[in-house]
């Protein structure tokens, strides 16, 4: 029992220098968690009516702003490449230091934007929410004191953990960790449902947060990492980082205007429309979260230490696999997302009386919308990445104001001027990503100048012909199949007819990327073998552990 206590600990501490290696770690990870993220969703709908559930997600806004300002700002952008420098030029001793007065000034800047945040709960809902009635409001301001007080302080701790395994090339424990959040979701859910109602969930993002947090705790004491009260405003690295995630913060920030706009005018339709946007968020982070984050995620450590080594082709070898990976894998699930919307909603999130049939029909073409650009929002991570590990931070801001402004203007635009419904959100979201990414590749191309247009455009274009032509194979069999075939009605014709479509559209878009030599099928091949490779390894050290453990024995 011990042995396989220690396989199981070395299993988690596994340093992951590959990258294809590491994305498998982390995409597989993802995966399972955005799979238990949308059963929480169904698990939601079925609980609750949507316009419950549009109070649950408004709340959500102002911890999510503080949790994004002070984490999200510093973690990708600064302090993994900075922290990652250390590791490679000045040893643990230096980097665990650098880290510990991150943290330590992190928190206290946590608490300092909290108490405000505390004392004007009320009247920032009202702002946020101005379709809200003052029920829904009242509602909303207790969810969110709730959250602020005790989900916010554990996720910002538990980030920077994993900025600081990942910087060890330590994928697995990281990944894993939003899992056991949504676990702690769902288990509230269904804990907690009958006692509370809708505080459930509630309890459960509280639950999920510190679970976050404790995972990873024991892997970063593993590496030697003993959390200090240092506080060295004046340590290189502390105003590294600073002078790094300035200009990020300031990116994330603009970018909060735009999902606050989002959620203002959602608002303006009914709390109903901020849960139908909500579900259409979700379903479409998945691709986005298992590809294009886990991707850039596993990407950012190597792409920073060819940087720091002045490697400049290495850097322009790994930033292309990456980029051409992340589009390959994106761009068939885009065209399957737009043609399958309805089925795939219904599927996810059910048909029950609570969420009924328009509902599906609104969360259906919202996502449709979406999904135009998920290749560019996939892609985006990637992109912002490989700025950040040149030291770069600026250029990702001003392209992402750029974004923003866009986003906002034909949100405005959409809502206020032509009166369209939530879905009208979706594609103005996919506008503004869209020139996100067309900016972000334009300008990286100008400043790594070993970069070239036919290594970058030609395997792009060969991929979108690729997705069109699935997109067709997709759609044909789904309406023939509902008119003359399957009564979907019912959920198990509803999901073979699904899974037929996708079957056929997946085989389509693998022969035309073989047709039209897209390289990265021979890549999904390799990731295929190494998730089948350590899946083996895992069962076939299991299962000599329980031989060879004496305890085991009868």
């Amino acid at each position: 029992m011990v042995k396989l206590i220690r396989k199981t600990i070395n299993l988690l501490n596994r340093r992951e220098d590959n990258i294809l290696s590491a994305a498998s770690v982390i995409m597989t990870a993802v995966a399972f968690s955005r799979v238990l993220g949308l059963l929480r969703d169904r698990l939601l709908a079925a609980r609750f009516p949507p316009e419950d559930l549009g109070v649950y997600y408004a709340a959500f806004r102002l911890p999510n702003m503080i949790f994004e300002l002070l984490v999200m700002g510093a973690l990708a952008s600064a302090f993994i490449p900075v922290f990652t420098s250390y590791l490679d030029t000045k040893g643990k001793d230096k980097a665990f230091q650098m880290a510990s007065s991150i943290i330590n000034i992190g928190t206290v800047i946590f608490f300092l934007f909290a108490i405000p945040m505390l004392i004007f709960t009320k009247e920032i809902s009202l702002f946020l929410a101005p379709g809200f009635n003052s029920e829904q409001i009242s509602l909303m301001a207790s969810f969110t004191r709730v959250m602020i007080a005790a989900q916010v302080f554990p996720l910002i701790i538990g980030n920077f953990l994993t900025g600081i395994l990942q910087s060890f090339r330590n994928f697995l424990v990281p990944s894993l960790a939003p899992v056991i959040y949504n676990l702690g979701i769902i288990l509230g859910i269904i804990i907690f449902s009958p006692l509370v109602g809708l505080y459930a969930p509630v309890i459960g993002v509280v639950i999920g947060a510190v679970l976050f947090s404790l995972i990873q705790i024991p892997p970063v004491l593993s590496y030697g990492y003993r959390h200090s009260a240092s506080f060295s405003l004046n340590n290189p690295g502390v105003r590294s980082v600073g002078k790094l995630m300035l200009p990020r913060t300031l990116g994330l920030a603009v970018s909060q205007i735009d999902t606050t706009i989002d959620l203002v005018l959602s608002t303006l339709l009914g709390a109903g429309s901020v849960t139908v946007f909500n579900f259409a968020q979700h379903l479409q982070q998945l691709p986005i979260g298992l590809f294009g984050a886990s991707i850039a995620q596993a990407t950012l450590p190597s792409l920073s230490s060819s940087y720091a080594n002045k490697d400049h082709q290495m850097y322009k070898k790994i930033f292309l696999s990456s980029f051409h990976q992340i589009l390959f894998l994106v761009a068939p699930l885009s065209a399957m997302l737009i043609v399958l919307r309805i089925p795939i909603v219904r599927l996810v999130f059910g048909a029950s009386t609570l969420f009924d049939w328009e509902s599906t029909v609104l969360t259906g073409k919202t996502l449709a919308f979406f999904s135009l650009s998920l290749f560019a929002q996939a892609s985006v991570h990637l992109l912002a990445r490989s700025f950040y590990a040149l030291h770069d931070s600026k250029t990702p801001l001003y392209i992402g104001g750029i974004s923003v402004i866009t986003n906002t203007l034909l949100s405005i635009i959409f809502i206020m001027v032509l009166h369209l419904p939530v879905w009208s959100l979706g594609l103005s979201a996919s506008v503004g990503s869209i020139v996100n990414m067309l900016f972000l590749t334009v300008l990286l191309y100008f400043k790594v100048k070993t970069l070239t247009v036919i290594e970058l455009v030609l395997p792009a274009i060969k991929i979108f012909l690729a997705a069109s032509v699935s997109a067709v194979a997709v759609y044909i069999p789904i309406k023939l199949l509902d008119a003359l075939v399957f009564d979907t009605t019912r959920t198990f014709n509803l999901f073979i007819l699904t899974g037929i479509s996708m079957g056929l559209g997946v085989f389509v878009y693998l022969f035309f990327a073989w047709f039209l030599d897209i390289p990265q099928i021979a890549v999904v091949r390799k990731l295929l073998i190494t998730l089948s490779r350590q899946k083996a390894n895992v069962a076939i050290d299991t299962s000599q552990e329980v031989v060879n453990d004496p305890e085991s024995t009868p």
